[in-house]
């Protein structure tokens, strides 16, 4: 059984340990009020910039002349990986959910003959796969000393990936990254960003109405690139708001899960104290009945 001093040094520990979380969770809470409102932004802009590629796409997906990056090689399969974590941990299942996706998406692969490399962004998403994958790493995008995540660092790995593809290191790329919903609800995601793949919207009907000059092709060439840097800022923007939610949740589950065990030690001591105080005191009363 632990003594008053340990039970006294374990409460204040962990009373030490709740103000940290505490102070982590209101850091949180203001860092996801900006992450939140830069990917609400992005949102609008990514959906109508894959309306036009989409418009365009369909125009000339089946033509001959259509750029590889709408045709693609012809082939699946090496498939690239590409896995947007964090770089700091103490954010929940944030980083374990996205990592297991990427995982179960490589174990798929690999069962079907194909062959997976993995390419990480972040330190989290690396620790979490170079155990099971290590031997399929093509590379790593360190962005620690980053203090906010812009567009330039979405077209230096939109850079690397473009020129993996272009010296045909790849067939097929797809990015894992967390959908942001809210504050306890991020998603999972996984796109495939190359060869391009846009979905049908409201907007299918755009490259209709009207004539693209010099061509589609020429505008799709210049266009495409582009739209993998926009759609990895996209993701880092959604994997931002993401991190910061999930770390507000579980800074705030650890709080309160810190009080609850302030409060059983706070029991617990006061038990054992009270114990101590009648031991002492039968002490008393027995020696002062044996004079």
């Amino acid at each position: 059984m632990p003594s008053l001093k340990d039970l006294k040094n374990r409460i204040q520990s962990v009373k030490n340990t709740r103000k940290i979380t505490k102070a982590m969770q209101m850091v949180a809470a203001a860092k996801l009020r900006r992450a939140q409102e830069a990917a609400e932004e992005a949102r609008p802009y990514a959906k109508r910039f894959n309306a036009v590629m989409a418009g365009l796409a369909g125009s000339v997906g089946g033509s001959d002349t259509a750029p590889k990056l709408i045709s693609g090689t012809g082939s699946d399969q090496v498939q690239l990986l590409v896995v947007l974590t964090s770089e700091r941990g103490l954010c929940g299942g944030f980083n374990s959910n996205i990592s297991k996706l990427a995982r179960q998406k490589a174990n798929e692969l690999i069962a079907a003959g194909k062959t997976v490399k993995v390419l990480t962004v972040g330190k989290k998403g690396r620790d979490a796969l170079k155990r099971e994958f290590g031997d399929m790493f093509v590379g790593h995008v360190d962005l620690s000393d980053v203090k906010r995540v812009g567009y330039s660092n979405a077209q230096d790995i939109a850079k690397d990936v473009l020129g993996r593809f272009d010296a045909g290191e790849f067939d097929v790329a797809t990015l894992f990254y967390a959908e942001f919903v809210n504050v306890v609800t991020q998603i999972p995601t996984a796109q495939q960003i190359i060869p391009a793949s846009y979905e049908d919207s409201e907007d299918e009907g755009l490259a209709a109405e009207y004539d693209y000059e010099p061509s589609e092709e020429a505008i799709l060439a210049d266009l495409l690139p582009r739209g993998v840097a926009t759609q990895i800022f996209a993701a880092l923007l959604e994997n931002g708001a993401s991190e910061q939610g999930a770390r507000m949740s579980a800074m705030d589950n650890a709080t309160r899960n810190a009080g609850d065990m302030i409060d059983k030690l706070t029991i617990q001591y006061n038990r054992s104290r009270q114990a101590v105080i009648t031991s002492e005191l039968i002490e008393i009363i027995s020696g002062a009945e044996a004079l």
